[in-house]
Formats: structure tokens, sequence, C-alpha cells
């Protein structure tokens, strides 16, 4: 769908509109039985001692040493690192780039899990190349937001949970515990070599970690295809411009694709985790999204879901590991997504309409238009498990300034979003999703 044709009073007016966009994306492998295709594939990159990066969690199916074992035939070396962090922090990535630097070196690097595992594998990849520490690379202003030097390895990323899109993304999303805030690091290296999607290794992804992730997928094509499009910035030099670059033909087209999958496959696979058509149908909604957002940018639900998983407390997940207090990121991504949609609608009306339809064909349209898309959205939240609202989660009216000071951090997500935010605007926001139903 092409970019609206008329510019509402909040949309940006540059000077010198932008008239390019950029494309990034890993190589894809997809289809059941594709991750006992890794070793052939390595072999082709000349790799001959290999990381494995996997949590203790999918460390324990058994995939990880399956993958690690396959590239014995074609004489690879694989070690497996299983200390990967469920939602990464500082910590967490600097205890599995200190491991790699000493068991290293490493010509290539594998990442089997959820997208935690393959933010950990991003990080090791960059540290293990190139110099300096984990924080010298973390997006300004949290961190020094310092761009790589070196080419890195290659990265062959296996998702095992439908959602993240990490595997097709340039983002290592990390809590930094000190300041209580999830930010990232971001840069087009970052980005897997290959992508391989083997809807198979999804199948035992407990309901709880489906909705969550599921509702992740849902949002990077909905913010992708309401974000700003490209050619509301001013343009740009080529040494200047950065994946997230707004929405374009390209991310629009991967976003439809990725909600129409949704409308038929999440509530089933939530429902019913055996259904191999679900899951399959998820896994390729998961890539498109990905496809989408990695490149269009996502924008205020995600800026929002750092700082509600970063302050988290006491609230345990259904389905999670039960060691720490967490909020998934699916699901802290959720949590205001009604509300932000509500605010974004006079920006881009004909896209969050269309979004709803696509996202629910049998839906009636209210008469208040703007309800249309919240209210698929809500419908869909209960339906799957996802709290009703950040009170859900533990915050009170009393968390709202140091949520919004927490957004406010993430302008390089709430840069693309389709109007301009004030702190005003996100505490309302964040006041109107303490309860959502």
């Amino acid at each position: 769908m092409a970019a609206p044709t008329s510019d509402p009073p909040t949309r940006h007016s540059p000077a010198q509109p932008e008239s390019v966009f950029t494309y990034g994306a890993p190589q894809l492998k997809f289809g059941p039985g594709a991750a006992d295709e890794i070793g052939y594939d390595l072999s082709q990159t000349g790799a001959r001692r290999v990381l494995v990066v996997t949590d203790p969690g999918v460390a324990a199916t058994g995939i990880p040493q399956r993958v690690a074992d396959q590239m014995g035939g074609f004489g690879i070396e694989a070690h497996v690192f299983d200390g990967a962090h469920v939602e990464p922090t500082d910590q967490s990535l600097q205890h599995a780039v200190d491991w790699a630097r000493e068991h290293g070196p490493w010509d290539a690097i594998v990442a089997v899990g959820g997208g935690s595992s393959i933010d950990t594998a991003k990080a090791v990849n960059l540290l293990t190349t190139n110099d300096g520490e984990l924080m010298d690379y973390v997006n300004a202003p949290v961190g020094g937001g310092r761009a790589p030097l070196k080419p890195l390895h290659p990265l062959v990323a296996v998702p095992t949970t439908t959602g993240t899109g990490s595997e097709s993304t340039t983002i290592c999303v990390l809590d930094v515990l000190a300041q209580k805030v999830k930010t990232g690091i971001s840069h087009a290296r970052l980005r897997p070599t290959l992508a391989v999607i083997d809807p198979s290794l999804t199948l035992t992804q407990p309901a709880g970690v489906t909705a969550a992730s599921g509702m992740d997928i849902l949002c990077h094509a909905l913010e992708s295809y309401t974000a700003r499009p490209y050619t509301t910035y001013e343009r740009k030099a080529p040494d200047a411009r950065v994946p997230y670059c707004g929405a374009n033909p390209i991310s629009d087209m991967w976003s439809e694709k990725a909600m129409t999958l949704l409308s038929t496959s999440f509530r089933q696979a939530v429902r019913h985790g055996e259904d191999e058509e679900a899951r399959g149908h998820m896994a390729m909604a998961a890539t498109f999204a990905g496809m989408g957002f990695g490149n269009a940018g996502v924008h205020i639900p995600h800026a929002n879901a750092y700082p509600i998983a970063g302050r988290v407390r006491d609230f345990h997940p259904a389905d999670y590991p039960d060691d720490h207090a967490m909020v998934p990121h699916g699901m802290s991504v959720a949590l205001t997504a009604p509300e932000a949609f509500r605010f974004t609608y006079d920006a881009c009306p004909e896209r969050h309409r269309r979004a709803a339809q696509l996202l629910d064909p049998r839906a009636d349209e209210p008469a208040t238009a703007s309800e249309f898309l919240p209210g698929v959205l809500i419908a869909l939240m209960r339906d799957i498990g996802i709290p009703d609202g950040i009170g859900a989660v533990g915050y009170t009216d009393g968390d709202v300034p140091d949520l919004v000071a927490g957004t406010m951090q993430q302008q390089r997500l709430l840069a693309t979003a389709p109007k301009d935010v004030t702190e005003d605007d996100m505490a309302g926001i964040y006041r109107r999703s303490m309860q959502l139903w």
C-alpha cells in the first residue's frame, strides 16, 4: 500500500523530502527439516570452528546439541554455550562474551533458541570481532552508540520460538540493569547472515510463550505498517542512512502478509500447539514481520516495552522461567498497544482501518473509527491470555513518571512514530493502559 497522499497536521514536512529507502534481509532457508542442513550451509563459508549459542531451556530439548553434532559430518568442530539469559541483560551478555573470548577463536556463530539466544549471539559476534566493551556499542544516550569497524563472523540464526524476528534484524536488545532500562545495539553488521526457519522446532513452545511472542509479531507488523513514511524524513547523505528508514512499499507488503497469516493462525497456535499448519503460519508471519520492521522500524509500543520490562518488580508470567521476575518482551509490547494505536489513529486513519480488517476480517467496524484497531487488539489479547494492562503486571499510577522517562530515552524508536509524542502524551497512554478491559 502506498504512503498516504495527504499529510495530517502532525506529519513532518521536510524541506528536502527523502526519496530513497533501503531494504536489507538475511539469506533465508524455510521449512521442516531446514535445521538439519546447517552443517552443509556452514561448510560453504569455510568455517571449521563454530560456537552454538542457546539458553538452558532450549538446551534441555536437545535441539542445539543436535544442530552441533550434525556439523561434524562436514569437518566442523562445534561447541555449545548454553548460558544465554531469557530477556538478556548487560551482565548476561558480558558473561557470554567473556566465555566466547576465553574459548575462541571462532569462524562462525550459530544461535539456536528465541530472540534472547539470537540477541546474545549477536553481542558475542560483535565483541569477538571488534575491540571495546559492550556499553561502547549500546545505543545512545544509554551507551556510547559506537559502530563496529570490522566485519563480523557469519551468523546463522535458528529461532525455536515465533515472534522476535531477531533472525531478520540488525538489533540486539538488552536490559541495562544499573539504569533499569531496556535498550539495544543497532547496526547493519549485526544482521544474521542466514535465517534458518524450521517450524518443527516450535511445536513444543508453550501456550504462554506462543501468546507473548506472537504479540511481538503482531506489533512488529502493525508498527512498521503505521510508521512514518520514508518520504516524511529529511533527505539523508548515503553514510547517514540507518536500518529503520520508515514505512515503504516493501515493508508494507511484508507487514500486510504477516497480519493476514496471524488472522488465521494466532489463536489456533496458542490453543492447539500441536497444529503444524498453524505453527508454520506463525513462523512465516514472524519472518515476514521481521523483514518489515527490520527496515521500516517500530515506534510507540516498542518504546514503551523497554521500561515496562526493565522496571518489573515481581511479575512471573506463565510458561517462562520462574527464577526471576520478568515481563516477556512481546507481552510488554502488547500492554500499551491498544492505547498507542488510539493515539496514532489520526496520523494515518486508513492504515489503522486496513490493519484491523487484516487482523480480523470478521470484526464489525464500530461507530467510532478510531476504536476499530484497539478493539480488535483487545479481543485477541483477551482470547490468548495476555494480562489486562500494565496494572496486571504490577504497575500503578505512581510508576507512570518513571515509565515515561524510560520511554523518552528511546528516541531512535519514537522518531519512527507517525506523529510527534510528548511526555504528556506518553503519560496519558500509560494511564489509560492500566486496565484495558
